[in-house]
């Protein structure tokens, strides 16, 4: 259908109305995508591992490693999601743990993600049933799973060892869920394989002196040769312990859903993980992601839902419709093609397009042309707001990419070069959809001061983070043309940046022997450059929506 940026002075109001309203009221639906690749299941042979929707502080700098006197203690915070407090200002203290006497380095934020070792971290809130839930002061438990990544990243160079040194946290000293009431779930990465790790709580009333674990917890390897989604539900089903190399749980993993009556050992249904601990009934959110993922890359999977359409109708169809149970996905699958790190950021950035849950192809948003043809408006986007959702009468869908996204990366993780270089940690801040990534190789030792900066509760206009939520809500004022200047402007930067990441590899290598600390230099000023280009082209996007957009010349 032929797209019009001419339109009737009366829809000028809506313009004003879709820009107010993003940037004043965007929908906040806390969730967590997670997508993980085996070394035998990407193009070039490395381990991929990501998560989008993070917590608040999306402020990104580097903790360097440090050393330690014999006795010396190490605070565990309540608050480490929270921006707005000073960079090394972590939250409340809760407890202590015995220090290491060597940490080392990595990158911290909301949930930190990355170390100087390629150890890689992602995490998705997942459910549990109500009896399992626990707040703050609710019980002794004080390990959240962001503090639970921070002593990991500074104490492991494994995933293993990050595997066996986190699940000893959570049963000592208690898991304390900090989204909500919500558990959590954790992707360990690193050059050589990829686990999954979930957990559960205990419920209120749990005692540090009890002798109980602290924590129901279990985790699965990825196969190699396969990659997993998790779209905030427990995706563990079976548990085989003879299998360690496989399969890992804690010593209750059984015997609290027993005790609940949530499985019946002597029944004749096996032992399912997530039924027992998660329940059986997701939401379409979590369905549907889950859907797009094994339809793009798992498509011969039996009983697939047929859900591609270009008719804006189809997605009122709903009188019918069925949820499909989630436990029908698999917990990995060897894809249709090998994965690479730009598969991810697309899936990253998705927002159903084909689809029954395109929100950008609503009926809603087709309005007469000229000549009494339909046409869809150029205000049409996938990022209505919650008010404006309202008022038009649409879907509250959640799609993979979304506003108020805060950040999220994906990984390559590289065993056959140097761990400074064979570590790419790919950042973007706010939306996806609209943000850049930005390459961070793992020996980088000082961030750019723009991934440095954001405070949601006052503008900045050296903030990389403002500056891609600026475009984000302006992409709105008249999107469909609006979206073609992003993608022209963002897609020729970010090309350039994997063909320079190449350079900067070949560079570092030959330096490195004859100088480490210069080697270093280049991954640095590499990283202060890749800022300083997005920054650049963010603010002429800025310039040329505010020109080419305004409602001076759309009415």
């Amino acid at each position: 259908m032929k797209i019009e940026c001419y339109i009737k002075s009366g829809l000028n109001a809506i313009i004003g109305l879709i820009v107010v309203i993003g940037m004043l009221a965007p929908v906040r639906v806390e969730a967590c995508t997670v997508i993980v690749a085996g070394k035998k299941a990407t193009v070039d042979g490395s381990v991929l591992n990501s998560h989008t929707d993070c917590g608040p502080d999306s402020r990104i700098r580097v903790v360097k490693g440090e050393k330690f006197p014999k006795g010396a203690m190490a605070n565990i915070y309540w608050g480490i999601l929270d921006a707005g407090r000073p960079l090394d200002d972590y939250g409340k203290v809760l407890g202590t743990i015995p220090q290491v006497r060597e940490t080392y380095t990595y990158f911290h934020s909301a949930y930190s993600q990355m170390n100087e070792y390629q150890l890689c971290i992602g995490e998705s809130t997942t459910n549990q049933r109500p009896e399992l839930e626990v707040g703050l002061g609710e019980g002794d438990q004080i390990m959240t799973i962001e503090q639970a990544q921070v002593f990991a990243l500074q104490r492991c160079k494994t995933a293993r060892e990050a595997l066996e040194l986190i699940t000893k946290l959570m049963e000592t000293y208690g898991f304390l869920p900090s989204c909500g009431k919500d558990p959590e779930l954790l992707t360990l990465a690193d050059p050589n394989e990829v686990w999954v790790l979930e957990f559960f709580a205990v419920g209120k009333g749990w005692k540090k002196e009890s002798g109980k674990l602290g924590c129901i917890w279990a985790a699965q390897r990825v196969p190699d040769d396969h990659v997993a989604i998790i779209s905030n539900w427990s995706v563990i089903e079976e548990i085989d312990l003879s299998q360690p190399d496989i399969y890992r749980a804690s010593a209750n993993y059984q015997s609290v859903a027993i005790e609940n009556g949530w499985w019946d050992p002597n029944g004749t249904m096996p032992f399912i993980w997530s039924n027992a601990y998660a329940g059986v009934t997701p939401r379409e959110a979590h369905t549907h992601r889950q859907w797009l993922f094994n339809a793009l890359y798992n498509p011969t999977l039996p009983e697939l839902p047929k859900r591609w359409t270009s008719d804006p109708y189809q997605n009122l169809n709903q009188y019918g419709a069925t949820i499909e149970p989630i436990g029908m996905y698999p917990f990995s699958f060897k894809p249709n093609k090998l994965f690479t790190i730009k598969d991810i950021m697309d899936f990253q950035r998705s927002t159903f397009t084909g689809t029954i849950y395109d929100k950008e192809n609503d009926a809603v948003w087709y309005i007469p042309g000229p000549n009494g043809e339909l046409l869809k408006s150029p205000l049409a986007t996938p990022f209505p707001s919650g008010d404006l959702q309202k008022l038009l009468k649409t879907n509250r869908r959640r799609l993979t990419a979304r506003v108020d996204g805060y950040y999220g990366f994906c990984a390559q993780l590289r065993g056959w070069l140097p761990n400074e270089i064979g570590g790419i940690y790919w950042v973007f801040q706010d939306n996806a959809y609209t943000s850049p990534y930005i390459p961070f190789f793992c020996g980088v030792t000082k961030i750019p001061d723009a991934y440095q900066e954001y405070d949601p509760g006052k503008y900045s206009s050296t903030s990389a983070h403002w500056a891609i939520d600026v475009i984000d809500n302006m992409l709105n004022m008249c999107y469909q043309k609006a979206k073609i200047d992003l993608q022209n402007a963002r897609g020729p930067m970010e090309e350039s940046f994997f063909v320079q990441n190449q350079e900067i590899e070949k560079q570092y290598l030959a330096l490195d022997k004859k100088n480490h600390e210069k080697a270093v230099g280049i991954l640095n000023d590499y990283a202060q450059s890749c800022s300083d280009k997005i920054m650049e082209t963010y603010r002429g996007l800025h310039d040329l929506f505010l020109v080419k957009y305004t409602n001076n010349i759309l009415r």
